[in-house]
């Protein structure tokens, strides 16, 4: 077994524009581990992979170290030339001109956040991976375009932000008109992908039993950061999702120590030094339960699409240390 100790990890959560062919989507994961002659890729693993037919997005898990800079692109380390290597994949697979799904999107790889895990990766680590793939995917795939947020992006503005700016909540937007941050104008068939680095995001999906999508907006409304009384960190769309409504959240990671109005415990971590903490998915399902009930409404269910960065890291650390390079295949076997 391969030692962990001292490996400076981060992570993609790649998300691609397709679900419902799912071989197609493995296919796209496969070459983030292995090289295209079948050669398999040192110290990398794909965690997880999820799909979601009516959303027809997936978002698949990579994790590799920072060091081990592969020659053939200046400046791409391992995790970067594996999440280059599946954005390749994508593009050459999935055609966003046919297209069909209830969530937004802008590409067929729609978005490619670089997080750390752990303390041995820094701001300027991330931000300097997540420029080096935006450049490196348009260069690869002439016609791809790309914007940048978080600490890639010079401005330092948010996911949130950026995806506003460029029309990302739209219901009809040009594509070919929008002006992209790295490369040329986007072409329809890859779209625009949002690449960029921050402090680790997960996604907490409640399911409320309605159709009714104004009760879903409301709540959604509630729990947004934005909102008075709203919680710290979460961006929030409520969405059809089969034959109910899905409040949908991405739950950022928030600078400073947990709050200390909430029961819940807020888990921390550490990035250069700045303490950062990250809602509990037990609060995001408590709250939007409370707010439901309201108006006679129950939840069906709650869905954490990957891993806390607790959970991430860890299991990072298991699957590197084993050689498993398609650690989504084997983790019902694995014992934890």
């Amino acid at each position: 077994m391969a030692s962990t100790l001292g490996r400076r990890l981060v992570a993609c959560l790649l998300n691609v524009s397709e679900a419902r062919r799912k071989h197609l989507v493995e296919t796209v994961a496969s070459a983030a581990v292995y090289h295209s002659e079948g050669v398999r890729r040192d110290n990398t693993t794909v965690l997880n992979i999820f799909n979601d037919h009516d959303y027809n997005r997936s978002v698949i898990t990579i994790v590799a170290p920072l060091e081990n800079i592969i020659m053939v692109h200046a400046c791409v380390c391992a995790a970067g030339e594996a999440v280059l290597s599946a954005c390749e994949k994508a593009c050459l697979l999935f055609d966003m001109r046919q297209h069909v799904g209830v969530h937004p999107c802008m590409g067929a790889v729609d978005l490619v956040p670089f997080y750390p895990l752990g303390e041995e990766v820094g701001v300027q680590d991330c931000a300097e991976q997540a420029r080096a793939v935006a450049r490196g995917l348009t260069d690869r795939v002439p016609g791809a375009a790309a914007f940048l947020f978080g600490w890639a992006d010079p401005l330092q503005r948010g996911l949130a932000q950026r995806r506003k700016d460029m029309g990302w909540f739209k219901k009809s937007v040009d594509i070919e008109k929008i002006r992209a941050d790295v490369g040329p104008l986007p072409q329809r068939r890859f779209g625009l992908t949002g690449v960029g680095a921050s402090p680790y995001v997960m996604n907490c999906n409640v399911t409320i039993d309605t159709q009714d999508l104004v009760v879903g907006r409301e709540i959604a409304s509630a729990i947004r950061e934005s909102a008075p009384g709203g919680l710290p960190g979460v961006q929030v769309l409520a969405l059809p999702h089969e034959g109910a409504v899905e409040i949908a959240c991405n739950v950022e990671s928030v600078k400073g120590s947990p709050p200390s109005r909430w029961s819940d415990p807020w888990p921390s971590f550490s990035v250069d030094g700045q303490l950062y903490c990250h809602a509990p998915a037990s609060l995001i399902a408590g709250r939007v339960a409370e707010l439901a009930a309201r108006q006679d409404v129950s939840v069906k269910g709650t869905a954490l699409v990957g891993f806390t960065p607790r959970e991430c890291r860890t299991l990072a650390e298991l699957a590197l240390s084993q050689g498993i390079a398609e650690f989504w295949r084997e983790q019902r076997r694995i014992r934890m």
